[in-house]
């Protein structure tokens, strides 16, 4: 099986766990997953199988939309409900209004510093095992996008909104973000991502429930590309890596074949030629 399968994750698992399970269940040996969730988190879990693992990287790059609640006064060691308690802090008296104008503050370019507990590597160890055993390393900032937020509901001191941001934006961070600038602290204590790229949370399916009728081949996925259709001399060409010229298309395309195979991906570097970036085949 060669493509993508969107599953629901619920919480109290690993991503690397729904994997696992679909791999036995279906009797998939070559197979992954794009954007980890963390275990607390639900929701939409692309993961990729057979050769659609070599499409991953077109897939991590897309924008995606979360739905968070995030609880004022406390903050936790993994700024998650599951970590351990570092920090408490009054909450000032809020209403939706101000609520509001800070979210919305946030819309634009945006600068984060990857928490600890992630799973960034350092010198080829997770952070999270790092911060497991109280050690600390110096994190990159990142500049991420927030395109939109939104405010759901608040009450007491949760308050629920929802997000779509640029690829790299961990929620949790977003989060603290949030309460630093409502002049206290916090932590999420619930997380679904309801996005991802074209893909939606409602076409999703419990790990339990995924078959194979469920996959989703290469080409669909991919559909937010450029897509182009070429001929037996041009998917020879294409399948042996030469530069193709083409002329009114996007920086990035994908070639399919005459039968809607998937070849390669290929990208525009001077003026109507492209090379190839991806072989798919």
């Amino acid at each position: 099986m060669d493509g993508v399968f969107l599953v629901d994750k619920p919480a109290g698992v690993t991503s690397r766990d729904v994997v696992n399970k679909l791999s036995k269940q279906l009797g998939i040996k070559k197979i992954g997953h794009v954007g980890t969730l963390d275990p607390f988190a639900t929701g939409l879990l692309v993961v990729v199988a057979g050769k659609g693992t070599k499409i991953s990287p077109f897939l991590e790059k897309v924008d995606k939309q979360y739905i968070a609640t995030l609880k004022l006064g406390i903050k936790t060691d993994t700024l998650d409900l599951e970590g351990k308690i570092i920090e408490t802090k009054e909450v000032p008296e809020l209403d939706k209004e101000t609520i509001t104008n800070v979210l919305k503050s946030f819309v634009g370019k945006l600068d984060q510093v990857p928490p600890m507990f992630s799973a960034i590597k350092c010198n080829g160890v997770p952070l999270y095992k790092l911060a497991r055993s109280n050690i600390e390393v110096e994190r990159k900032v990142r500049t991420i996008e927030i395109y939109k937020v939104r405010l759901i509901s608040f009450k007491g001191d949760e308050i629920r909104f929802s997000v779509c941001c640029s690829k790299g934006t961990y929620i949790r961070t977003f989060g603290e973000q949030i309460a630093e600038k409502l002049g206290t602290v916090g932590h999420l204590i619930k997380l679904k991502r309801t996005k991802v790229g074209n893909f939606n949370l409602k076409d999703a399916h419990a790990p339990n429930k995924i078959a194979a009728c469920h996959l989703i081949e290469c080409t669909e996925a991919l559909s937010h590309m450029d897509i182009v259709v070429v001929d037996d001399k041009l998917t020879a060409d294409i399948k042996n890596g030469k530069t193709i010229e083409l002329s009114n298309h996007d920086q990035q395309v994908l070639f399919v074949d005459e039968t809607n195979n998937v070849l390669a991906v290929y990208e525009k570097i001077n003026d109507n030629i492209y090379k190839c970036v991806r072989g798919l085949f």
